[in-house]
C-alpha cells in the first residue's frame, strides 16, 4: 500500500508538472497580451472620440458614423479586419512587425500553443488508455506517441522559448518604458540553446545497447542440460534458445533482441541461466525455471519484448535528455507522463505474463518445483543483495578478493533460519530484468501450491542432490572469471565511495582521499596561482589566505573586463547581510572551465561527506 501511494503520489506530481510546462509560459503570454490589448482598445477609443468630438470640419452625422466605425473596429482586431472598405484602417494600425501586429500575433501564438499543448495531453492519456485496452495495439500505439510526443514536444521548446524572449523585452517595455538588453540577451541564449538542443536530440541517432554480462555455454561443454533444455521447448510448443549464456546474477530470462557477450553481437533467441541459482536448486526446480523461461518464447513475450524494448530506451533517453537542456525541461514532463502511463500498462500485462508461464512450468514440472524455486531464487537475491550491502556499507577499504560467492553460499543456510529472512520473504519478489514480478503469495496461489513461512527455512537450507551447474563442464571457471571482474569493480566503486564519506582524519583515509582527489593549481596573472584541495580553496595573492570548504555556502563566477573574480558566500553574517569573499582570478584565461569543473566537484565531494556524517550521527 505505501508503495502503490508513492507510485500514485509521483504521478500527481509528474502530472501537475507537465500542466505547468505546458501552459505555463503560453497562458502568460496570453493574460498578458490581451490585457495590453484590451487596454490599447480602451485608451485608443478614448482618443479617437476626443479627436472626433473636437473636429470642427465634422458634421454631427459624420461625427456618428467615425465613432461607431471606431467602436465597431476595436484597435485589437484591427490585424484581422481584411474587408476592403477595412484595408486603409488595417494598413494604418497592423503594419509588419509593428506593436499592435506584434502582440496580435503573440496573442494567436499563445492562444494555439495553449491548444497544442491540450491536444499532446489528451493524445497522451488517449495513446496510454489504448495500451491498456489493447495488448495488440501497444507496439503500433507507443510508436505513434513516441513520434508524436517527440516531434510536437520539440515543437513546443520552439514556441514557448520565442514567447520568452518576446516576453523579456515587451513586459518591461509596456509596463516601464523601458527594456534591458542583459535580460533580452540571456533569455535569448537560453531559448537559443533550448531549441538546438531540442532538434538536434531529436534528429540526433541515440545508442541503444543491450550487452549480458556472461559467456556463452556451447552444447559441447553442457549436452544434458541442451537436450533438456530442448525437451522442454518441445513441451511448450517453442523453438529452443538460439544460444544459451551463463552468468552469476541472480536471475534467469529470455530475451529475442540483440544482445552483446563479451563483444559478440548474439541474434535470435537468448536464454541466460544463473550459475549461482543453479547450484542451489536441483534439477527439477531449474527445470520448472527453464521450462517457465522457454513459456515466455512461446507466448510471444520476447518478440514483443524485442521490438519493443529498444523503442523504451531511446524514448526514455530522449525524456531524460529534455531535462538538462535548460527550456527543454518545457517537453520533459509531457514525455514523462506519457512513459509512467506506458509503464503502467506494461507492469499490468508482466504480471498476467509472469502467472501464465507460472502455470505453464507447473503443468509441465509440478507445481512444487516452481514455488520451491521461488523460494530459493527470492531467499539467495535477498542474502546477496545484504551481503554486498554490507560490504559496501564498510568504512575501511577492502584489501584482495571479497569472495561473495563462497560467504553467500555459506552464510545462506543460517540466514535461511534468522528472522530476517522471514520478514524479506514476506514481500519477496525474483528479480528479473524486463518485467515486473508478482510478490510470491500471489505466485503460490496461481499454481495452487502454498508453502507456509515456516517452512522456507528448510527448503533454502537444503542442498540439491544434483544440479545442473555441474553439467556444465566450464561452469566453474566462467564462475571465476565473472566473480573475479565483478569484484575488482565492486572493490573500486567502493573505494570510491570512501573518498566522499572520509573527512579525512586518519593518513590512510587521507591517502584515499588523495587518490581521487588530488590537489590542482591553476596559474594567475604576476606569478600568482590558486590551489583546490579535498580540504579547501588556497590563493596566493592577498596573503595567501585559505578558504575551507566548510565556510562556503555558495559559489558565484562573475567574467570582468580587468580579471574574472569567484565571490564566495559564508554561512556567517556581515555587516550589511550575507559575508563574502571575492578570490580575484586574473589571468586564468582558458582555464576557466576546468578551474570552475573543479571548484564545483570538490565543493560537492565536501557537502556529501559532512551530510553523510550528519545522518550518521542522527542514527541510534
Amino acid at each position: 500500500m505505501a508503495l502503490a501511494r508513492t507510485i500514485h503520489a509521483d504521478l500527481l506530481r509528474v502530472f501537475v508538472l507537465t500542466l505547468v510546462s505546458l501552459f505555463a509560459i503560453p497562458a502568460a503570454t496570453l493574460a498578458f497580451t490581451e490585457y495590453a490589448l484590451r487596454s490599447q482598445d480602451a485608451a485608443f477609443l478614448q482618443s479617437i472620440e476626443k479627436r472626433i468630438a473636437g473636429d470642427a470640419q465634422l458634421s454631427s452625422k459624420d461625427k456618428a458614423e467615425a465613432t461607431d466605425f471606431y467602436r465597431s473596429h476595436p484597435l485589437s482586431r484591427a490585424c484581422d479586419a481584411t474587408a476592403p472598405e477595412d484595408r486603409n484602417f488595417h494598413d494604418k494600425v497592423c503594419s509588419p512587425y509593428s506593436m499592435q501586429w506584434q502582440f496580435h500575433w503573440a496573442d494567436r501564438a499563445a492562444a494555439w500553443t495553449i491548444v497544442l499543448g491540450a491536444a499532446l495531453l489528451a493524445a497522451a492519456l488517449v495513446l496510454g488508455a489504448l495500451a491498456f485496452a489493447n495488448r495488440g495495439l501497444r507496439y503500433a500505439s507507443f510508436v505513434a506517441g513516441w513520434r508524436l510526443m517527440t516531434v510536437s514536444s520539440a515543437l513546443e521548446v520552439v514556441l514557448q522559448s520565442a514567447m520568452l524572449v518576446w516576453l523579456s523585452f515587451w513586459l518591461t517595455a509596456y509596463f516601464w518604458q523601458s527594456y534591458y538588453v542583459k535580460l533580452i540577451a540571456l533569455a535569448g541564449i537560453m531559448a537559443g540553446a533550448a531549441v538546438f538542443y531540442a532538434i538536434y536530440t531529436l534528429f540526433k541517432k541515440l545508442p541503444w545497447g543491450n550487452e549480458i554480462e556472461g559467456e556463452l555455454i556451447a552444447q559441447a561443454d553442457a549436452p544434458r542440460l541442451w537436450e533438456r533444455i530442448r525437451q522442454l521447448a518441445g513441451r511448450v510448443k517453442t523453438a529452443p534458445p538460439d544460444q544459451i549464456v551463463a552468468g552469476i546474477d541472480t536471475n534467469f530470462f529470455v530475451t529475442e533482441a540483440p544482445c552483446e557477450v563479451r563483444g559478440r553481437t548474439l541474434q535470435g533467441r537468448t536464454l541466460f541461466v544463473s550459475l549461482p541459482l543453479l547450484r542451489v536448486l536441483d534439477q527439477a526446480e531449474a527445470d520448472a525455471v527453464l521450462a517457465h523461461e522457454l513459456a515466455h518464447l512461446g507466448g510471444g513475450d520476447t518478440r514483443s519484448s524485442a521490438a519493443l524494448g529498444p523503442k523504451l530506451l531511446q524514448f526514455d533517453q530522449y525524456t531524460w535528455k529534455m531535462r538538462s537542456g535548460g527550456l527543454t525541461i518545457v517537453a520533459h514532463y509531457l514525455l514523462r507522463l506519457y512513459r509512467m502511463i506506458f509503464a503502467f500498462a506494461l507492469a499490468r500485462d508482466s504480471r498476467e505474463r509472469e502467472y501464465k508461464a507460472d502455470r505453464v512450468a507447473a503443468g509441465l514440472t509440478a507445481p512444487q518445483a516452481i514455488v520451491q524455486s521461488l523460494i530459493k531464487i527470492s531467499a539467495y537475491a535477498s542474502y546477496r543483495n545484504d551481503v554486498e550491502h554490507k560490504l559496501f556499507a564498510q568504512n575501511r577499504e577492502h584489501d584482495g578478493a571479497l569472495g561473495i560467492a563462497r560467504f553467500v553460499a555459506d552464510g545462506l543456510p543460517p540466514y535461511a533460519s534468522s528472522e530476517a529472512f522471514i520478514e524479506a520473504m514476506k514481500t519477496a519478489d525474483v528479480p528479473h530484468p524486463y518485467d515486473s514480478h508478482p510478490p510470491l503469495l500471489e505466485r503460490m496461489r496461481n499454481v495452487g501450491h502454498h508453502v507456509p513461512e515456516s517452512a522456507y527455512g528448510a527448503i533454502v537450507a537444503t542442498a540439491p542432490q544434483a544440479s545442473w551447474a555441474d553439467d556444465i563442464e566450464t561452469a566453474p571457471a566462467i564462475e571465476q572469471r565473472l566473480w573475479s571482474d565483478y569484484e575488482q569493480r565492486f572493490v573500486q566503486n567502493h573505494e570510491l565511495s570512501l573518498t566522499y564519506r572520509y573527512e579525512p582524519a586518519t593518513e590512510e583515509e587521507r591517502a584515499i582521499v588523495l587518490r581521487h582527489f588530488p590537489p590542482v593549481g591553476f596559474a594567475l596573472k604576476n606569478g600568482d596561482r590558486i590551489d583546490i584541495t579535498y580540504a579547501g580553496m588556497h590563493p596566493s595573492a592577498d596573503g595567501g589566505s585559505t578558504i575551507a570548504w566548510d565556510e562556503v555556502k555558495g559559489l558565484t563566477y562573475k567574467d570582468g573586463s580587468f580579471g574574472d573574480t569567484l565571490i564566495v558566500t559564508h554561512h556567517d553574517k556581515g555587516m550589511l547581510g550575507a559575508r563574502t569573499t571575492k578570490v580575484k582570478l586574473a589571468g586564468l584565461g582558458k582555464q576557466k572551465e576546468n578551474f570552475k569543473a573543479a571548484t564545483g566537484h570538490y565543493w560537492q565531494r565536501h557537502q556529501i561527506m559532512r551530510a553523510q556524517q550528519k545522518q550518521q550521527e542522527q542514527q541510534p
